[in-house]
C-alpha cells in the first residue's frame, strides 16, 4: 500500500512518484470535491494513451493496475494504492488491467481551482 503523484514533467510525459502523507499534510487536508465514482474493470482491459480528464484520486479497493509512462517504464499498483493524478496535459499515460482479476477502484474528481500540487519531496 503507497500513496503516489502522477503528473506531466517538463517533457511532456507522464511520470509518477511516491509520497508520503506525513511531508505533505498541507495539502491532504480539506481538498475540495464533490463525490466519489466506484467501477469495476474487468481482467484484460486496457486503454491506450490519454492523459487525466480532471485532477483526481483514484483508490485501487482490489485487483491491480499496471500504469504505461512515457519514457516507457511501467508501474503496478495494487489494492490500497493512492494516486494523485494530475497528468491533465501531455501525451498522458496506459491503463491496464494487471492478472486475472477484475481492478475494483474509487475515484475522487477534486473540484475545479485546484491548481496542481507541484513536486513533493
Amino acid at each position: 500500500m503507497g500513496t503516489y503523484r502522477i503528473y506531466t514533467g517538463d517533457d511532456g510525459n507522464s511520470h509518477w512518484e511516491a509520497i508520503s502523507l506525513d511531508k505533505t499534510t498541507d495539502w491532504v487536508s480539506n481538498l475540495p470535491a464533490s463525490h466519489i465514482v466506484f467501477r469495476e474493470d474487468q481482467a484484460g482491459r486496457f486503454i491506450d494513451w490519454h492523459p487525466a480528464p480532471r485532477r483526481q484520486f483514484v483508490i485501487i479497493l482490489s485487483g491491480s493496475l499496471e500504469i504505461g509512462f512515457g519514457d516507457g517504464t511501467k508501474k503496478i499498483f495494487g489494492p490500497g494504492d493512492a494516486r494523485l493524478v494530475e497528468d491533465t496535459t501531455g501525451k498522458g499515460h496506459t491503463t491496464a488491467v494487471h492478472g486475472s482479476e477484475p481492478c475494483v477502484i474509487a475515484t475522487v474528481p477534486l473540484e475545479d481551482g485546484n491548481a496542481p500540487i507541484g513536486a513533493l519531496g
